[in-house]
């Protein structure tokens, strides 16, 4: 929180994730305690469900600086969906498996900075349960493989709701009004977008056609689909979410610690956070840098790199391929 903070007096004017962080930031202060402070209102006429805690806070700014945050509400899907089991969360045991998998793998799930899943789950369903009739819905997705399970897992939430539903995509909105000739920006999810943009994309959304009941149920089962599958990680590709192998950056990972290698030290070991952080930005996918994280620790478990230093974040490690131990001779 300090360090916000201080970014909040650095920088009069934030844009893009410093500016949703900033704005979760002054909601968190500003914030009156109680177990409903952030339900829908009852007189709430658009509730806008968003997948992460950095977008929640862009579109929350967003809102109170077009005048809209006394009549609309967000919800956020706090949860990073591409990664994990996601079978059976609407029962205590799937969401006992997920938290156990969470807390196995990902650090932050394992050192406790995790919102306990139960208490989240109730919160989410809370609030889904107190989004008014005649409410319109937006649910904003992107092309992260993060906001497209989440948006599914949205619909599958509000799938008996009677409520209109909308299906926008701030990154496209965006994308196109940053295009110009002999340039485009491309944003990797929701989260990066700009205030002014995402002021734009707010407005637009209100134009768009809302889902058929045949379209919110097939989105719906899409997620139930997805949670049947089974497997612990999953990319947007050709317009759909695909559960693939867990070992499917293995080979990204490793590509990215031979080009770091003129970052090695003289035993050759390059930082893990320096490798974790070339792999997700050469990505071509928006899964979040701890499953990352989860997979150059199990391949140093495989025993295909060796490590120096204790994984107990990526600051305090270093990696490097492993060497042969060259045989004594007889």
């Amino acid at each position: 929180m300090a360090q916000i903070q201080i970014l909040k007096e650095q920088n009069p004017n934030p844009e893009g994730a410093a500016a949703g962080l900033i704005g979760l930031y002054d909601e968190l202060m500003n914030r009156k305690d109680g177990p409903h402070a952030r339900d829908p209102a009852p007189g709430c006429t658009r509730v806008h469900i968003v997948t992460g805690d950095s977008f929640a806070g862009s579109m929350k700014l967003a809102l109170r600086e077009l005048g809209l945050a006394g009549t609309h509400a967000v919800i956020t899907i706090r949860d990073n969906l591409a990664i994990g089991p996601v079978a059976r969360l609407d029962a205590p045991e799937g969401r006992r498996a997920r938290r156990d998998w969470l807390r196995d793998n990902i650090a932050s799930a394992a050192l406790g900075e995790d919102d306990d899943p139960e208490e989240a789950f109730r919160r989410l369903m809370q609030q889904v349960e107190r989004i008014p009739e005649r409410a319109d819905i937006i649910v904003w997705t992107s092309r992260s493989a993060i906001e497209q399970t989440g948006m599914r897992y949205a619909l599958h939430l509000i799938r008996r709701k009677p409520n209109p539903v909308r299906v926008c995509d701030a990154c496209a909105i965006s994308g196109e009004l940053d295009r110009h000739p002999g340039a485009a920006v491309t944003y990797t999810r929701s989260g990066e977008i700009g205030p002014d943009k995402l002021r734009e994309a707010i407005r637009r959304a209100e134009e768009a056609a809302p889902l058929s009941a045949e379209e919110v149920r097939r989105l719906a089962d899409e997620w139930t689909a997805i949670a049947e599958q089974g497997g612990v990680l999953r990319i947007w590709r050709d317009g759909e979410v695909r559960t693939v192998p867990a070992d499917y950056f293995d080979a990204h990972l490793l590509k990215m610690l031979d080009q770091a290698a003129h970052a090695a030290d003289a035993g050759g070991y390059v930082r893990a956070a320096r490798v974790v952080g070339e792999a997700v930005g050469c990505a071509d996918q928006d899964i979040g840098d701890e499953y990352f994280e989860y997979r150059l620790r199990e391949l140093v478990y495989a025993g295909v790199l060796e490590i120096r230093g204790v994984p107990a974040g990526l600051r305090y490690y270093s990696v490097r391929r492993k060497r042969r131990t060259p045989h004594a001779s007889a």
